[in-house]
């Protein structure tokens, strides 16, 4: 099977989020059409995250699951996850336990990068923290990028 992966990435807090669901889904809707199947990475660190899973579980009501799977990654196993179980297809911890807390997110965020073929952000460039430094490494990576802070200038 041809698995197409995509990783999301965005600030903690963000502004418009209706109209930037609606673009996210439009994206997902997209890959969930031409691509066999998905695999959609995604955190639960604010924001951003949220609309993203908002936006593909109304995707994938619309047009099914059965080519997607919506991975929740988390840095570390938290207190939450039996509840996040519900609504997430999966959810995966990808680094090691031995990774120090204060580090774990940023690992996870690089996993993510380095196993994604596409990354769909929403990353303003005066705006400094995790989100650009992972967009940074996206690029560096040569990881195909949808800003969807650009796009929206």
């Amino acid at each position: 099977m041809d698995i197409y992966r995509i990783a999301f990435i965005g600030h903690r807090e963000i502004y418009g989020q209706y109209r930037l669901e609606d673009r996210i889904e439009d994206i997902i809707r997209e890959k969930l059409h031409t691509k066999e199947y998905v695999e959609l990475y995604v955190g639960r660190n604010g924001d951003f995250d949220i609309s993203v899973a908002s936006a593909t579980k109304r995707a994938q009501n619309a047009l099914g699951n059965q080519n997607s799977c919506l991975v929740l990654l988390q840095p570390y196993p938290m207190k939450d996850d039996p509840y996040y179980e519900k609504f997430y297809d999966e959810i995966w911890y990808p680094i090691d336990s031995k990774t120090h807390p204060k580090a774990a997110i940023t690992k996870r965020n690089q996993w993510m990068i380095d196993n994604a073929d596409l990354l769909v952000a929403y990353v303003e460039p005066d705006r400094k923290g995790g989100a650009l430094t992972t967009l940074k490494y996206a690029q560096k990576q040569g990881v195909e990028i949808i800003n969807l802070a650009e796009v929206e200038e």
